[in-house]
């Protein structure tokens, strides 16, 4: 049986891609879904947003053997995986050579937003090129700020830099359920009640799972023009984010 692999940086970022979950569960792939950070402070429990995820990827169809907590494994806390970059690579790169009938993978996209979502998708590109399967690499976007001011972002943008869009119209029966999965997150309230009036518009107006290649080429440079949304939030620099991808290239 082909196999498919999600990978997250936290708890909930399965969110970005309800749609192609469910699309290749539909094509009859074995699902991993993977979270390489723990999703938590330091010092703290994931075992609660981990439950959430396993709540929610169940009730689409992912088995539970196949949903994998590898960040709390390898002790990756929340807004750290640009400091455990070689590690997450190590495994990813260990995991493929294992798996060998990996027909997609999804990483979240090269956007600016949050430096472990920039991270992990540095991490998958490395190791895929690496492997030669980044043909079979797709990044799915999340949230960045590009051509917003301060705290404020959007949903679901596709970086015209990121190349060419695919889009698959999402169903109106699938755009109801998927906001009803994203109330799974209690743990994550305060998150959520930033997130979800920008969720409910994209399902409302647009109603689209989009994807977009990926490239090696890309991640040596800014996401986008301006200040990235992680560098007006302080979360990272882009130097500082640069300089430690150069180590696992």
């Amino acid at each position: 049986m082909s196999e498919t692999l999600f990978l997250f940086a936290h708890q909930d970022d399965e969110f970005g891609v309800f749609q192609k979950i469910m699309d290749e569960l539909a094509a009859g792939r074995e699902v991993y879904c993977a979270y390489l950070t723990d999703g938590v402070p330091v010092g703290c429990s994931p075992e609660v947003r981990n439950l959430e995820s396993i709540a929610v990827l169940t009730k689409l169809g992912v088995p539970r053997k196949n949903i994998l907590f590898v960040g709390e494994e390898l002790l990756i806390p929340d807004r750290k995986l640009v400091d455990h970059l070689k590690k997450a690579k190590e495994w990813l790169v260990s995991w493929l050579f294992e798996n060998t009938q990996i027909e997609s993978i999804y990483i979240p996209a090269w956007e600016g937003g949050h430096p472990d979502h920039d991270s992990l998708h540095a991490v998958g590109v490395v190791a895929t090129k690496r492997l030669n399967l980044i043909d079979k690499v797709w990044q799915f976007p999340l949230y960045n700020g590009y051509k917003c001011k301060g705290q404020f972002f959007r949903i679901f943008l596709t970086l015209a830099s990121n190349g060419e869009v695919f889009k698959r119209k999402i169903s109106w029966h699938n755009r109801c359920r998927f906001l009803s999965l994203i109330l799974n997150y209690p743990s994550q309230t305060i998150t959520w009640i930033g997130l979800t009036p920008f969720v409910v518009i994209h399902y409302l107006f647009y109603g689209t799972q989009s994807l977009q290649r990926v490239s090696f080429l890309r991640i040596q440079f800014p996401p986008h023009a301006g200040k990235l949304y992680y560098e007006r939030r302080r979360f990272c620099t882009w130097q500082t984010m640069s300089e430690k991808l150069r180590e696992i290239y």
